[in-house]
This record gives structure tokens, sequence and C-alpha cells, in this order.
């Protein structure tokens, strides 16, 4: 007998945890769109805010030269070692696999010896600037999560500026200018993040930190993404709360790691001195070996998911949304305006899900069999659809249906649905008695009565 009640309570635990286990955690990694709730009437569907993972964005990225025919060896040529003008006789010939540098080599799989990389054509043109645009475009708004990283095989230009779009390219605005002399290139007085504070996090500054010219040993740049969040969330970035209630909040904070493109222009290389040596120009180009750009695409937190379709990124969208970026209710779903979910308040969020239209009340689509808690649907003018059902519109907390237009609720509760207990229009609010704390009791409240039903009791 004892073994028989041990295998049922451990039936009922594995069945509870099931329950359980997609509630977020603490600090809110907005992993999970919906999950399944008990209450009084059945199981009912508890939304939440909800963001894909993290991911590797180079993957996606489609890359873009200025001028297109800028990239060595068409025809071939001949190049200085970096950091030995007087070596020159590297070649780069664009019809040799072994001796080409096309712009796919800035992406691929690094960790070989030597190192693939990119290269344009050398400053042979010298006075006449060398410059380059590369453009990097996804066709998705994607929001960064960690810097941005540069490796340069040659030097570190002397002069560089990395902008951003959030249109798809037809407008662009600068991210940070590089510099061995900001003052000189771009008359602005030189800074770094460090500099900055929560005050001034969205400052555009010019910083020499990485711009130490034609050194085999600084060939990294960065655009400090997580120095930035470190200003909300703590060094170490453990109150992330703090930061996603800052994105939250604040508009132009969320846009600033917000992007469709990024733009590389690289106006100078490196000379690693005051004056150009027009004697051994073929010493000055560029050579770009690794980019890196983290990010998640923005679904505007209606989504876990986010699937490459026909080479473009595309969210799989949640809460009755719809659009590259759940920007838009689906059809049937327009009984508000949509919104954005609101990582508020931590750690489950809010979903602000798109809620049938007035119309489409009465039919519910067929699949959606477990309705949402809609305490939010706010119907006006009820008496043009159905407002409750004995099927999928129950009236809560022990209301009764009176012919599907209207809930007779209890004494204690109010609203459309009686989804609302009347103490919470009270000055004072509601007190634990009133039911405030049913949700945290739930799994306790599941397990006991799965237990009474065998016959079991916690004592």
């Amino acid at each position: 007998m004892y073994l028989s009640s041990f295998l049922s309570l451990h039936t009922l635990w594995v069945t509870v945890s099931s329950v359980m286990q997609h509630y977020p955690s603490v600090w809110g990694h907005y992993d999970v769109c919906k999950t399944q709730i008990y209450t009084e009437e059945g199981k009912v569907w508890d939304y939440m805010a909800c963001q894909p993972e993290a991911r590797d964005m180079i993957k996606y990225v489609k890359v873009t030269l200025d001028p297109p025919d800028i990239t060595c060896g068409d025809p071939p040529e001949t190049f200085c070692a970096m950091g030995n003008p007087y070596m020159c006789n590297n070649e780069c010939d664009a019809s040799t696999q072994e001796l080409a540098h096309p712009p796919e080599l800035m992406f691929d799989l690094e960790g070989r010896h030597p190192s693939t990389f990119w290269q344009s054509t050398t400053w042979k043109d010298y006075p006449k600037p060398l410059h380059v645009n590369i453009t990097l475009s996804w066709n998705k708004t994607i929001e960064l999560t960690d810097n941005i990283v540069i490796t340069f095989e040659s030097g570190r230009p002397d002069q560089m500026i990395l902008e951003k779009s959030l249109d798809y390219g037809r407008t662009w605005q600068p991210y940070q200018y590089y510099a061995t002399d900001c003052l000189d290139a771009f008359h602005m007085d030189p800074k770094s993040v460090r500099d900055l504070s929560q005050h001034t996090v969205l400052e555009i500054i010019c910083t020499e930190e990485y711009s130490t010219g034609y050194m085999t040993n600084s060939k990294i740049i960065h655009f400090e993404i997580k120095d930035r969040f470190a200003f909300f969330a703590g060094p170490r970035l453990h109150n992330m709360a703090s930061l996603y209630g800052q994105l939250d909040t604040t508009k132009k904070l969320r846009d600033f790691f917000t992007v469709t493109d990024l733009r590389i222009r690289l106006l100078r290389p490196a000379t690693g001195e005051i004056y150009v040596d027009e004697q051994h120009l073929a010493r000055y180009f560029y050579a770009i070996s690794d980019i890196r750009v983290y990010g998640r695409c923005k679904c505007n937190l209606h989504a876990t998911g986010c699937k490459e379709e026909n080479k473009r990124l595309l969210c799989e969208c949640e809460h009755n949304t719809t659009g590259p970026d759940c920007g838009k209710c689906k059809k049937n779903y327009q009984g508000r305006p949509w919104s954005p979910g609101s990582y508020l308040p931590i750690p489950k969020g809010t979903a602000n899900i798109c809620i049938p239209s007035i119309s489409s009340i009465g039919n519910p689509p067929k699949f959606d069999r477990i309705w949402p808690n809609i305490s939010s649907l706010e119907v006006s003018k009820p008496n043009q659809a159905n407002v409750c059902d004995n099927e999928l519109l129950h009236c809560q907390n022990g209301g009764t249906c009176i012919n599907n237009v209207r809930c007779q609720c209890p004494p204690a509760y109010t609203g459309i649905l009686c989804e609302k207990l009347k103490c919470e229009r009270d000055p004072g609010g509601c007190s634990q008695n009133s039911g405030q704390g049913a949700i945290s009791q739930r799994p306790l409240l599941i397990l006991t009565a799965l237990l009474g039903a065998i016959g079991l009791c916690i004592c």
C-alpha cells in the first residue's frame, strides 16, 4: 500500500512540475509567451511578454561594398607586409583562390592559420582619399545584445565611423567615431565609454582608444554595447531588471540599441606615422578578418522564435499578432489597438495581446479551445455580440451567463466576465483574504486536490 501511495505521489508531483515548468525565472528571461494555468473554471492561458534568444546575427547578413571594385585582386597587385614597408612580395589575385581576399572572408569561421580576410586595394591613388563603405544589412529590425567587434588584419584605421540605420538604409546616424586624433579628424574631444553615465549614455563620442595605427598586436575595434548596459544593470549585468525597466520606459534608449543596418566607413588607413610614405604606398590598405554582431530579432515582445524564410528573418508571432516584427493584430483580433509587449512588471511583463474584434467574439476560431484570461476585454456595446456562453466565454468566479448578453456575478466580483474583485476599486485595495494570493498558491492547491482524489492527505 505504501509503495502504491508513493508511486501515486510521484506521478502527481511530475504532473504538477510539468504545469509549472514554463514559468519564467524571477529575473525575467522572457522566453515563454504563454502558459496554461488552472482556475475554478478550468484551464486558461496566462500570457506574458516574450522575446527570441540572442544569436550570431552575422549568419544572416548581406554585405555590400562601396565602391564595388574596392576589393583587391582585379587586376592582381602586390602589397607590403604589415609592419614592414620593405617586404612587398605579397600578392592579391582574385582569379586564384589561395591569393583572393573577397568580402565573404570577413564572416567565415576563424581559427585557421594564416587567417582569412577581406582586403581592399592599396592606396596607390594617394593623395586621393582611400574611402570604403562596408554595409551590413539584415532586412529585419534587430536588437543588439553584445559588443560589435571588428578585427583588422591590417593596422586599425586612422579614421573610421560606425553608423546605423533604423529604416533599412534610407537614412543613417553615427554610432561612434574612431580616430588617432579626434580633434583633427572630426573636431571632437576624445572620450571613452567610461566617461559616460546613465544620463549621457546616448551621446555620440569619438574615441582614440582603438586607433593606435600600424601595430601587429592591435587589431580589434569595439563598439561597447555591454558597457552601456552596465550603467543600468551594474558592472556584471546582474540587475537586468533595472535595464529592462529603462528600455521599457525610454524609447530613445531602446531605439539606440536597435538597427536594421550597420555601416563601417573606412576613411583613412593605418599609417603609423604623421606623414604618408609616398615611396611605399603599397603598405597602406584595409584588411578585415572578422566582424561579430550579436542580437535578437525585434518582435515587440510578442514572439520567442525567429525563422529565416526566403533569405529573410521573420518573427514567429504569438499573442494574436502578425507581421515581420509582430507589429499589428491578426484579422479578427482587432478589438483594441495593437500595442507592443512590456517588460514590466518584472518578471513576466505584460503581453498586451490582441483581443477578438467585437464582431467575432460570438464565433471565436475553432482551434483556440482554451480562451485567454481577458480581464482587459473592455467590450463596448455588448448587445452587438455574445458576451458570454457555456463553451468558451465562461463567466468567471462562479458567475452565471444570462441569455449570452451578460454575466450575473457573485457579490464580491464585477466586470464583463466577473473577472474583477470589487474590492480592487476601494482605496485600500484587496486584503490577502480577498483572493489576491490565489495565483501564488495554485501549485499547492492543485497538489492538494490531486492527493485528495487518491485518498492521501498532507498532515
